[in-house]
């Protein structure tokens, strides 16, 4: 993979990460019934997205340590429903889309810094 591809995976799994975090929150599976305040956990996304856009390197290793909470909280919720018995769905899909958006984002991090 070179540097163009692995720039324009990351763009795509960082904004795809945003749009699932607001959906999740807001519509497809909130954990609250009033759960769209909840999509304010999308704000730290945009931080870098700016500069991201313009390819200054260093917001991709901020946005690379602002996505481990979010790897964090896509296994245990994951993790949760399958141990419990899948009683969303749905919740369970929202979190294995955000496990995988995370780790994608992060690999394409990688290997367009490297």
């Amino acid at each position: 993979m070179n540097t163009r591809t692995a720039y324009t995976l990351t763009l795509i799994f960082w904004i795809a990460l945003v749009i699932l975090t607001l959906l999740w929150e807001g519509w497809l599976a909130p954990i609250a019934p009033a759960g769209l305040w909840l999509a304010i956990k999308a704000l730290p996304l945009l931080i870098p997205l700016f500069g991201m856009l313009h390819e200054k390197r260093i917001y991709f290793s901020i946005a690379g340590l602002i996505a481990m909470p979010y790897l964090t909280e896509g296994l245990m919720i994951s993790w949760g429903e399958i141990a419990t018995g899948i009683s969303n769905p749905m919740l369970l899909a929202c979190s294995l889309a955000q496990t995988f958006l995370v780790l994608s984002f992060v690999y394409s991090v990688y290997i367009y810094l490297r």
